[in-house]
């Protein structure tokens, strides 16, 4: 039920983008507990489950809500903007470093820059897909706070500088006040 909720979303959210999700399970079993979305080579969009996200899943709330997050990801544009921000980097960092003439600098810089640059609005990303992915989950029938609480035990990466990730209070919080939005 959330496959087609999340196509729908994405038509009515999107112009011009491959709605067309394809669901895939990463069988190897050396993967951490993890779920991602990518594209393929023609431009649709995967979410990918680890087996060890499955097996550590309670309910297929919690499923749904992580499936909901993946699918948001696409929806926002946040590759994209993750490759444009990546580049942005670079451009900015190579140019500061190109004044020292060094090639060798040079390339380090624009590394380092596409670094910062990639990671520079990836919380803010996945605060958006967690509001986003809490709409779409709600809206295929299940429980967003219930699928939420997965937030709950897995590894908190606290308010790192330059992570990817914002605290999960922070991200459960966020699913708690899209909840009371829909329900207000």
């Amino acid at each position: 039920m959330l496959e087609p909720v999340s196509e729908a979303e994405c038509r009515r959210l999107t112009v011009n983008v491959n709605c067309d999700f394809q669901i895939v399970v990463d069988s190897r079993l050396n993967q951490p507990v993890n779920a991602f979305q990518s594209r393929d080579g023609t431009g649709r969009p995967v979410i990918t489950f680890t087996l060890a996200l499955i097996a550590d899943a309670r309910n297929s709330d919690e499923l749904a809500f992580v499936m909901a997050h993946e699918a948001a990801h696409h929806i926002l544009g946040h590759l994209d903007r993750q490759e444009r921000n990546a580049m942005a980097g670079a451009l900015i960092f190579g140019g500061l470093a190109s004044a020292t003439g060094s090639t060798t600098t040079l390339e380090s810089a624009q590394r380092l820059g596409a670094f910062v640059g990639a990671r520079s609005y990836s919380k803010d990303f996945e605060l958006e897909a967690d509001e986003l992915g809490t709409l779409i989950a709600a809206r295929a029938g299940y429980d967003p706070l219930v699928g939420a609480r997965f937030f709950g035990r897995i590894p908190d990466p606290g308010n790192r500088f330059l992570g990817t990730h914002p605290p999960n209070a922070e991200r459960f919080q966020r699913v708690e006040q899209t909840v009371a939005r829909l329900r207000g």
